[in-house]
């Protein structure tokens, strides 16, 4: 079992929702493909408004209901572990918006069996 402890990094995806990586949506396939390269975890949200580069709104809102609300997918892992995920996101993402942060890992550990 990985630990994960002290400084790490944090890396934030942005997207909406409509994106799809071979039929599948987005978050979906990017979380299992991280899963399945032995990342340390990640989580995708979904948003209730947002707006992007083209400056287009998206909300729930009901009289503007749009069926592509923003999708953030964070991943925390080692530097080591984030350096082997920006090829992963030059193939998978077409466009949105990818930030990094410097985190401080107070708990990491799975439920006790």
């Amino acid at each position: 079992m990985r630990t994960l402890t002290g400084e790490q990094v944090m890396v934030r995806i942005f997207f909406g929702e409509s994106d799809q990586w071979k039929h599948q949506p987005l978050e979906i396939a990017l979380i299992e493909r991280l899963r399945r390269e032995g990342f340390a975890g990640a989580t995708a949200f979904r948003g209730s408004a947002g707006f992007g580069a083209n400056s287009v709104i998206h909300t729930t809102h009901i009289l503007d209901l749009s069926s592509d609300l923003p999708v953030v997918v964070e991943v925390v892992d080692t530097e080591e572990h984030i350096d082997r995920l920006i090829p992963i996101l030059d193939e998978m993402i077409d466009d949105g918006l990818v930030t990094m942060e410097k985190v401080r890992v107070l708990r990491y550990r799975a439920a006790k069996q």
